[in-house]
């Protein structure tokens, strides 16, 4: 808003000082003119004046002066007004006590300095008309003083010339004045473009790096917490498999089976969050991803998992929510239910996408279950992204867990 004044007001600075410049020029015009037409009527006797200077030089003085204070002393427009109105009957004097031969170009004078003055251009073209008019008075008055017979038509055809250029004069003028006013406006409205070009690329650049610098703190929070709860849970599981190593070397062994996989979800969570740090963008597919999720928990191991991925883009942010699901998914109903099948599928559907993990474990009451910190923080992430989640269990039927997205630019338009 500042700028947008400033501009504005370097443009009336600009258009002032042409103004002043205009005026400067034409007092200097009406100065040389006057003089030349009292050098030319010198010696002229009209209407028993023996010698016509002695009317036309105070005449001429007074129109010299009185333009000098319209121009230089007088800031109401109003007040103006009324020094038109003498420039008029300064006019009319000086038609009658010469020959006539300048009076056109006293006019076309007076008329730039009203022109320059008024910004409308319906007040010039009412100025200029006027201005017409009382130059035609003037004829007619001075043929009258002079008793001369001389009809209307002959009056025309004699002051046809300098009605003509007094036309000219304003559509030319009037013409370059609307030019230079626009000109400066568009000029003005460029360089108010361009500085909204420079202020928005400013603010994209200050919006990627917010951006930015929030995606990090919430890649370190994962780390943080995603991570951290995993390492934890592998602590756990292998403390417990020494305890009962000797007692039940069976359940012992799928405690370190458990916490294995654990360890190697929580590794492939800290790689996959360095590569976002680093900027490096993931290569695999969503399909390819899943699966080599699938491929590394059974990999070495005694678990089964069957499944169904059909190929679905989706942005990062959903990806890696997905890949995440079904990392804790695995890891959960191995080490809480003792699974060792698993069915998973991922299937589009219109404008969502539908996430289905199931296990052989031995399940729950959901109506005494406790969410843990990793099911809390699914049911969050999913509402972020637009989705829900649900359990589905019962005791000795193996775990559930469902979860639904809409497409990318479907949210809140497809079902839930």
């Amino acid at each position: 808003m500042k700028n947008k004044i400033n501009d504005r007001h370097e443009i009336s600075i600009d258009v002032a000082f042409g103004v002043r410049f205009g005026k400067m020029i034409s007092f200097l015009l009406l100065a040389v003119v006057s003089v030349i037409l009292l050098v030319s009527n010198w010696d002229v006797a009209l209407f028993r004046v023996p010698q016509a200077w002695m009317v036309i030089l105070p005449v001429t003085i007074a129109l010299l002066a009185e333009n000098a204070v319209k121009m230089w002393a007088l800031k109401a427009f109003r007040f103006k007004l009324a020094c038109y109105v003498i420039d008029s009957l300064l006019l009319l004097v000086l038609t009658i006590f010469s020959d006539g031969t300048l009076i056109s170009i006293l006019y076309i004078i007076i008329l730039t300095q009203f022109y320059l003055e008024q910004q409308s251009l319906l007040g010039n073209l009412i100025m200029c008309i006027t201005s017409i008019g009382l130059f035609l008075i003037t004829f007619i008055v001075t043929n009258a003083l002079g008793q001369e017979d001389m009809s209307i038509a002959a009056i025309f055809s004699r002051s046809f010339s300098d009605l003509i250029i007094i036309v000219l004069h304003f559509l030319i003028l009037n013409f370059s004045l609307q030019m230079y006013r626009k000109n400066k406006e568009i000029t003005a409205a460029l360089k108010e473009i361009e500085e909204s070009n420079e202020k928005l690329k400013q603010l994209n650049e200050e919006m990627r790096e917010v951006t930015m610098l929030e995606e990090r703190q919430r890649i370190a929070k994962d780390i943080h917490d995603t991570a951290g709860h995993s390492i934890t849970t592998v602590i756990m599981q292998t403390e417990a498999a020494k305890l009962i190593l000797d007692e039940d070397p069976e359940e012992a062994r799928r405690k370190i089976a458990a916490a294995n996989l654990q360890a190697k979800h929580a590794l492939e969570e800290l790689r996959e969050s360095v590569h976002l740090l680093s900027g490096a963008t993931e290569t695999l597919t969503l399909h390819d991803a899943l699966l080599n999720i699938v491929h590394e928990s059974t990999d070495g191991t005694e678990i089964a998992i069957r499944y169904e991925i059909d190929d679905v883009t989706l942005c990062e942010a959903k990806r890696r929510f997905l890949c995440n699901s079904l990392k804790e998914g695995i890891s959960n109903g191995l080490r809480h239910g003792g699974a060792t099948a698993f069915w998973f599928e991922f299937k589009r559907e219109q404008t969502r996408v539908r996430f289905l993990l199931s296990d052989n474990g031995k399940g729950v009451d959901l109506n005494d279950f406790k969410e843990g910190f990793g099911l809390t923080g699914m049911h969050k992430r999913a509402e972020a992204l637009g989705g829900n989640v649900w359990f589905e269990s019962e005791p000795q039927d193996g775990f559930e867990i469902n979860i639904v997205l809409p497409l990318d630019g479907e949210e809140g338009k497809g079902e839930n």
